[in-house]
């Protein structure tokens, strides 16, 4: 009988011996702890790559009491913002050793309420939550969970959970101020939504309108534009297209994301109504697609960076054990000069304590 090739899977200790450290520095490497000096950080995952040694997630979780994956809930992956949203959260979870669990709700009450006790939560350290169907009156359903959670969005607030939002109502309001600093006056509010007494939609509202009352305009309904529930491409088009066939007069468009500034933009230039010269448009959002753009898109960036890292930090800190007392944290933003709107220069607000 000719001989087998038996596979040895490589040990800890083989990484260790191969990267020139103790076997507790590759423990902390694989484990995440970012006291580790970068230079011996790459050694040990150049030696993990180089032997395809694999941690026992299994055996690691019965030592430490956590599996090194988090959940990340979010409303709906093919809406730009939250599939950048979701990257740059597996890019801050693996700088700290952590792998993610992405799962995808559709704002549905029921699927968003099963992530909160289902089966995948025994899988995980904890969950980084973006809900879009539960509001006040559910916070009991986000206490005394098994494990951490980190809120996202503005859906629900509660001061014993750690939060990151946006500042919403004073970076709309920006963007209102910078359309009317361009001379323009019948600015349409894209994305309103009339059932909705919290979130995105009610607080950027609010800042349009303490643009426009504080410019000594009067709000005229009728450019105040309630959109359906998905805040996308189509949904721009649409409800542009509509504006213009309903003879509506206006000179800009401030949208309420990025999605509705792209198809209002792309609608607009389809009936030959020339962006910026003819309307101005400013998006909320910053996603990628808006830098390719023809024009460029101006836009709001309300903390693309700071959201996923202060959010993996926060849950990170959490199943650790090493957190203090709950926090809120709203990052700067800042105004995204770009074509749409002949925009020259950026301006940022500095972070706020909320």
């Amino acid at each position: 009988m000719p001989d087998r090739e038996v596979f040895v899977a490589a040990t800890m200790q083989d990484v260790a011996r191969r990267a020139g450290v103790s076997a507790k520095t590759v423990s902390n490497v694989v484990n995440g702890y970012p006291y580790v000096k970068p230079e011996t950080r790459s050694r040990v995952l150049d030696a993990i790559a180089e032997l395809g040694y694999r941690m026992n997630a299994s055996a690691r979780s019965l030592r430490t009491g956590r599996s090194g994956i988090i959940g990340l809930a979010l409303p709906e992956l093919r809406v730009p913002y939250f599939a950048e949203l979701a990257g740059a959260v597996i890019a801050a979870a693996e700088e700290r050793g952590v792998t993610v669990i992405i799962e995808q709700h559709g704002g549905r009450r029921d699927l968003e309420l099963e992530i909160l006790t289902g089966t995948r939560r025994h899988l995980t350290d904890g969950l980084i939550y973006s809900p879009l169907a539960l509001g006040p009156g559910d916070e009991a359903a986000l206490l005394g969970l098994p494990y951490p959670l980190v809120l996202l969005g503005e859906r629900i607030f509660h001061p014993e959970i750690d939060h990151v939002t946006m500042q919403n109502t004073a970076a709309a309001k920006e963007a209102t101020e910078h359309l009317l600093g361009l001379g323009r006056r019948r600015i349409v509010a894209m994305g309103p939504n009339p059932t909705q007494e919290v979130g995105s939609a009610p607080l950027r509202l609010l800042g349009y309108r303490a643009a426009m009352d504080e410019a000594g305009l009067e709000i005229d309904p009728a450019l105040e534009v309630a959109t359906a529930r998905s805040w996308d491409h189509v949904t721009g088009a649409r409800t542009i297209g509509r504006l213009v066939d309903d003879g509506v007069r206006f000179d800009a468009v401030f949208a309420f994301n990025d999605s509705l500034a792209l198809g209002a933009m792309h609608e607009l230039q389809v009936r030959g109504i020339a962006v910026p010269d003819d309307v101005a448009v400013v998006g909320f959002d910053a996603i990628d697609e808006g830098r390719f753009s023809n024009p460029t898109l101006t836009t709001i960036d309300p903390g693309r960076a700071e959201i996923p890292e202060a959010a993996v930090r926060l849950l990170d800190e959490r199943r650790r054990g090493t957190a203090g007392e709950p926090q809120r944290i709203a990052p700067a933003f800042r105004l995204v000069p770009g074509g749409s709107s002949g925009a020259e220069e950026t301006l940022e607000v500095p972070v706020q304590a909320v």
